[in-house]
């Protein structure tokens, strides 16, 4: 460091960890309102600040070696506290904020050394303008990436490899920060400064697009189990189509033998058999009309489609559906979540059956709005000492198909849903919003708040 008075220490101090605050605030959002934030943000400032002063007063040597180190590490502890992220993300995004913050103290230092024959002001400008350029790139084309990346390595990312890794970028770090570095201005030391900058950006740079290519390739998974859902319920569809048309024709066909039936009985004036064969004749053409379910075509379709399903392979269907013809939510979302667990909820059902063929199973499906909320419930029979992983089924539960479809399009919704297996009855329950919330909303109901 190049030293000086008490207040030039306390002014690189307050330039430095605003200057992180700043960075840190860009990339993650904080879990409480703006006006609470910024109150604790300047609290921990000064505090820090003025115990930093002390020390510095009070041992200038130590305080030089190790200042940096303990100021950003309650710094650390703090930021972790205030973040709306989970700690693992938390700490990458401090990892990339420690990084950017050595590349303006260093970077201050250097400008300082090599250009203005080491000049404290000279640091000081240099560290704020390297701020201002390091926080304007980050807005304006960092931050809505780190958004999206931050949700796959929060939900996708093997905890492992993202603490090997944070940890990896920290000692690149401090070694750049290292007050025992040679100060000296060689091409020695320009070289291992760059080496080390280099070195730990480019692992950074690494990491981002690795976990950025994993999380595209799981919304690729998730978006292909979409259209193969919409395929099968095409299929469904289809085969209730073909089934009718058949019907039809055969009816139409046959539909001169009925009336001469029906004129015999009339002629020799037996009411009674009359009625009955009407009565079998009225079934009969009724089956090729699809079940009305709900006011709603999207809803009704899809569980008119599962439930001719269901019945086909003997499994008992029991439907509580209350929906109005029109719904805030998209017709595709509610695809997502019906048609997923109602296939489950068949697979799971048609699995029994393969292991005790007299084995009786059944579904109980219940759909209903209650003001802004859609509420979802389904229930089936399933293996009894079949397990969940991390509170969901997995693939030899369900055949693989749509969960990772109806927990993404919930969270969508701000809803929350489970799983659980009760002695051999698997139960899906959903409670969620009719209508998405909008980042600004949230915002607004925080600081509200």
């Amino acid at each position: 460091m190049l030293g000086g008075p008490v207040y030039i220490a306390f002014i690189r101090f307050a330039v430095s960890l605003a200057g992180t605050i700043l960075l840190f605030s860009i990339l993650s959002e904080s879990r409480f309102d703006k006006k609470k934030t910024a109150i604790s943000y300047g609290c921990f400032c000064v505090a820090v600040i003025a115990l930093g002063c002390i020390w510095y007063v009070a041992d200038w040597e130590s305080c030089v070696r190790m200042v940096a180190f303990t100021m950003y590490m309650c710094f650390a502890i703090f930021a972790i506290f205030m973040s709306g992220d989970s700690v693992y993300l938390a700490i990458y995004k401090l990892a990339l904020v420690f990084y950017l913050m050595s590349v303006f103290v260093v970077g201050g230092l250097e400008i300082s050394v090599i250009f203005f024959n080491s000049n404290v002001w000279a640091d000081i400008v240099s560290r704020v303008f390297l701020i201002l350029i390091i926080a304007y790139l980050l807005y304006k084309y960092v931050r809505e990436s780190v958004k999206g990346f931050g949700d796959y390595v929060e939900n996708e990312a093997d905890k492992f490899s993202v603490a090997a890794m944070i940890v990896c970028i920290l000692f690149g770090i401090g070694y750049i920060l290292s007050p025992t570095l040679n100060r000296e201005v060689t091409a020695q030391r320009i070289y291992q400064v760059l080496t080390n900058f280099i070195l730990t950006g480019t692992l950074q740079l690494l990491v981002y697009r690795f976990y950025l290519h994993v999380g595209r390739e799981k919304e690729y998974e998730r978006e292909n189990q979409l259209i193969q859902m919409n395929y099968r319920l095409l299929e469904r569809q289809i085969e209730i189509l073909e089934e009718s048309v058949e019907s039809g024709r055969r009816l139409r066909h046959d539909i001169r033998h009925h009336n001469a039936v029906m004129a015999e009985y009339a002629r020799r004036g037996q009411t009674d058999e009359l009625l009955q064969y009407l009565k079998e004749y009225d079934r009969e053409t009724g089956q090729g009309v699809p079940e009305m379910i709900c006011a709603n075509p999207a809803v009704n379709n899809i569980l008119s489609a599962y439930t001719r399903k269901a019945r086909n392979e003997q499994i008992e269907v029991t439907l509580d559906v209350e929906l109005g013809k029109e719904l805030p939510i998209p017709g595709i979302d509610l695809v997502a979540i019906l048609a997923n667990a109602y296939e489950n909820a068949i697979y799971a059902c048609m699995d029994m059956k393969k292991q005790t063929k007299k084995q009786e199973c059944f579904i109980h499906l219940k759909l209903k709005r209650q003001k802004n909320k859609l509420v979802i419930s389904c229930s089936n029979t399933c293996k009894r000492g079949t397990a969940l992983k991390d509170g969901k089924p997995g693939n030899e539960f369900t055949g693989g198909v749509g969960v990772s479809s109806i927990i993404r399009t919930a969270k969508k919704y701000d809803g929350e849903c489970d799983f659980k297996n009760d002695d051999g009855v698997f139960v899906f329950r959903l409670i969620m919003n009719m209508e998405p919330r909008r980042t600004e909303d949230k915002q607004h109901a925080a600081e509200e708040t």
